[in-house]
């Protein structure tokens, strides 16, 4: 097989974490994480500083990943479970490349409905980490929709019921302590696992489209004990605050392991801090293995490198934890793609400050593949960025969530972002460029004003015609019901049935 370019067809790996924040990497100026190896891919391709989930949380962020579309386009606005993933959106980046002829492999996190969907790919080797409705419906019925615990519990010294969550930590909590079995058996070393046996198995004859999906350093915060004690050892945390917080105060649970938002023990987010920084550490050295491992069966130089996340973790900023907010804790996301193998005039070790999202992801990896960016793909190829062109792919981006009982509304640039919650109006303006933890609340000061109203505009940009009716007479409209898909989705699957 070969692209229009005249080429090999490359191989494409997509390397996809949970709830990674965009800042944590040691390559971009981190005070306290080390990632040798991802700053090694890197060096060896483009990191764009200024990127994006543009609803982020799991569920829709993996669609934005999968499809190439924004939420308007794909339609979902908020995290929603159940929704039959092939049916609501039938058009995916693996599937793109299977028709291409591509060898299409999941390994890890998927997060679709049905669990055991394929969503495009040839095949799924599935750990999406602790999903409370599966375990509860199918009573621990693991085979059915996991395959990380029949194979944990098929390792020597484990038990017939050997589980996860032995060690109690729950999946959205603060709560941390060092993994309680053997490193090689922790989800995290189980995806290089599986990664090698794979491609011992591939068809040596196609090249291949390997999307593997980490579900850490998402909770529970339970890396090797090695990892845990790295970063136990840092400066004690100290919470940092802006003026505008107690805009949220009716949604603080002080003193709630699981909160979104709420005041905890300093010492409690410093252990937590330990675990989610010891995960990432964890995950850069098996990607260190799994690279290595290309480079045993003789691909690298043939293979297309992309890493991400789905979104961050606010980790105590603003008093907050989790995700689905507009901060950048929330919001911003590691993005870099490294191609060794399609243009010897791709960058190496180049920064890119253009703003991108998720959406982006699958446009540049098809269009690095040499193949077609199907039609309703809204996003944008940055394989141009990557071979220098300076022009940004968008001037600013829209974001958004469902979320504390309203839409919480966003835009940005990376260097002015302004907030709009619809439930009773709440307006924030940030510098981000002069205030990059969003400490000051820029949309109360007439001095600013100005700044303030272009950036309003460009929310009402973004929501005129919506079906919620966030925009009246140009102006923002409080108090709207929201809804966690938009009607085209909603008239597909009702469609369907």
């Amino acid at each position: 097989m070969h692209t229009d370019r005249g080429v090999t067809a490359p191989n494409v790996v997509l390397l996809c974490v949970d709830e990674w924040r965009g800042d944590a990497l040691s390559s971009a100026g981190h005070p306290h994480v080390e990632t040798p190896h991802l700053d090694e891919l890197a060096r060896g391709g483009v990191r764009f500083s200024r990127a994006y989930s543009a609803t982020p949380t799991c569920v829709p962020a993996r669609v934005a990943l999968f499809t190439g579309q924004s939420q308007e386009a794909h339609g979902r606005v908020g995290y929603e479970e159940g929704v039959p993933f092939d049916v609501a959106h039938p058009v995916t980046l693996q599937g793109e490349f299977r028709r291409a002829g591509y060898q299409t492999q999941a390994i890890g996190k998927m997060h679709v409905w049905p669990e055991r969907s394929r969503s495009g790919f040839d095949d799924v080797i599935l750990h999406d980490g602790f999903l409370h409705h599966v375990r509860r419906n199918r009573r621990q019925e693991f085979a059915s929709f996991d395959d990380y615990v029949p194979w944990l519990r098929r390792q020597p010294g484990m038990t017939m019921d050997a589980d996860y969550f032995d060690h109690g930590i729950d999946c959205n909590s603060v709560v941390a302590r060092p993994w309680d079995k053997p490193e090689s058996t922790h989800p995290t070393q189980w995806v290089g696992t599986m990664t090698t046996e794979w491609l011992h198995r591939r068809d040596p004859t196609r090249p291949f489209f390997l999307y593997l999906s980490f579900h850490r350093p998402h909770p529970p915060y339970d890396p090797p004990q090695w990892a845990f004690d790295q970063y136990l050892a840092l400066p004690p945390y100290e919470r940092t605050l802006g003026d505008w917080e107690d805009d949220w105060d009716e949604f603080r649970k002080d003193g709630d392991h699981k909160a979104a938002i709420g005041d905890l023990p300093d010492k409690v987010v410093h252990r937590a801090r330990a675990g989610y920084y010891g995960l990432m550490a964890q995950i850069d050295l098996q990607i260190n293995r799994i690279r290595e491992t290309l480079v045993d069966f003789g691909v690298l130089d043939d293979t297309i490198i992309a890493f991400t996340s789905d979104h961050g973790e606010m980790m105590g900023d603003h008093r907050m934890f989790r995700k689905a907010v507009p901060y950048e804790g929330s919001a911003h996301v590691p993005l870099i793609i490294a191609d060794t193998a399609t243009r010897d005039d791709t960058s190496r070790g180049a920064v890119v400050d253009h703003v991108v999202e998720l959406r982006d992801v699958m446009p540049t990896l098809l269009d690095l593949a040499g193949l077609p960016i199907p039609e309703g793909a809204d996003g944008v190829s940055l394989a141009p960025a990557m071979r220098g062109d300076l022009t940004p792919p968008r001037d600013w981006l829209h974001g958004e969530h469902a979320y504390w009982n309203q839409s919480l509304q966003w835009v940005t640039d990376g260097r002015v972002k302004y907030v709009w919650g619809s439930a009773k109006g709440v307006e924030q303006l940030f510098d981000l460029t002069r205030d990059p933890g969003e400490l000051r609340n820029l949309a109360r000061l007439p001095e600013h004003s100005e700044l303030r109203d272009l950036w309003r505009g460009r929310l009402v940009e973004a929501l005129t015609g919506r079906e919620e009716g966030f925009v009246t007479d140009g102006d923002l409209v409080t108090g709207r019901p929201v809804v966690t898909m938009l009607a085209p989705v909603r008239e597909r699957l009702a469609g369907s049935r």
